[in-house]
């Protein structure tokens, strides 16, 4: 038996009180110890999250022990690898990249009636119709009220879509108690109106979206007629003015982390540069995938979205949605109205996910 000392990543993101406890020799374990020294702290808590007690994956051994719930950020307590053995922690893991948020709710804020499937799902029955929900999502977490998508609300879709049962979403949120200036940050999942719409409605907070969408939709998109169907002129001049008021904050690209617990994708091609969410919840990861998936049906079916610029790639991301989802029913859907009867109530038009 050997005294292990407190492990330290960059910018002291992970503290690691161990233990003595001589196990047997594991292979690799060595490059836990470089990861965790070097800071690669979301390759770490990555590993943490897919494996399981005395489970062997890529030639090593972790266990992941109880969750522990720290101020402000969740942890969870590994079995740390080092010098070929195994050491048990103690205490606890504090890793950005493997953070627990508290709570996912849905806020579902209208219907819009009769909508044909075959517009949602390729390939579908063009006589089929469903009645679609519209939908919001409020993450909770380290002090953070997070939005992920806004919904709309000016009249001018008001009159044009007829929704039935509409509430502004910044009422919606308030059936759990949330008014709009709690609300700290707004994660677009893509331009189209029926998402974006609703951004100024919460003004103090700040607002992300990928760089590739915001730059696409308010410059070269306009050029031609064909080339912004969706996309309305005053959600655009919305994001222009946060961006001018130091509220906007771009997400460059694939994999990006936003907040403790919380990861953005692309490469679905609902739009130019459309992107879904991977949260850290107590029940594993959820994927919210917006209208990158408008459906279960999607899913089951594997069959891309009908409005995708790239169908294949849209299926790409939908396989990689079950790769990270801690088990399929955890991928919410942008539209579909089941999952307000597959997850359970809270209030009324709202049923909490994790």
């Amino acid at each position: 038996e050997h005294d292990v000392p407190v492990v330290r990543g960059a910018d002291g993101l992970v503290e690691a009180v161990v233990a003595r406890e001589h196990r047997r020799r594991i292979w690799g374990a060595h490059w836990l110890v470089e990861q965790v020294i070097a800071g690669h702290l979301g390759a770490v808590a990555e590993m943490a999250g897919e494996v399981g007690p005395e489970t062997r994956r890529a030639g090593l051994q972790v266990g992941v022990a109880e969750e522990l719930v720290a101020p402000g950020l969740a942890g969870v307590v590994l079995l740390a690898l080092a010098a070929g053995r195994t050491v048990q922690v103690e205490d606890r893991v504090h890793a950005v990249g493997g953070a627990r948020v508290d709570q996912v709710v849905q806020h579902f804020y209208a219907v819009l009636p009769q909508f044909p499937v075959s517009a949602l799902v390729s390939g579908a029955d063009k006589d089929r119709k469903i009645d679609i929900a519209m939908l919001v999502w409020v993450v909770r977490g380290g002090g953070h009220v997070v939005l992920f998508d806004t919904g709309f609300y000016r009249k001018k879709f008001l009159v044009e879509w007829k929704p039935r049962n509409f509430a502004k979403p910044s009422e919606a949120v308030g059936r759990l108690g949330i008014k709009p200036q709690d609300v700290t940050e707004v994660i677009i999942s893509h331009a189209h109106w029926d998402h974006l719409d609703g951004a100024d409605l919460f003004p103090k907070a700040t607002v992300y979206i990928q760089k590739d969408e915001y730059q696409y939709y308010t410059g070269e998109a306009w050029q031609s007629d064909s080339t912004h169907g969706g996309i309305d002129a005053d959600d655009m001049q919305a994001l222009l003015k946060a961006n001018t008021a130091g509220r906007l904050k771009f997400v460059n690209g694939d994999d990006q982390e936003v907040l403790p617990g919380l990861r953005c994708y692309s490469g679905a091609r609902h739009t130019w540069q459309s992107q879904y969410c991977a949260v850290q919840t107590r029940s594993g990861t959820v994927v919210l995938a917006s209208d990158n998936m408008y459906l279960y049906e999607n899913l089951e079916k594997h069959a891309p979205i009908a409005q995708t610029l790239d169908a294949a790639a849209n299926l790409r991301a939908q396989d990689r949605m079950k790769e990270l989802a801690a088990k399929p029913e955890l991928i919410v859907p942008g539209h579909d109205p089941a999952q307000l009867r597959r997850f359970p109530k809270v209030a009324e038009g709202v049923v909490r996910i994790d």
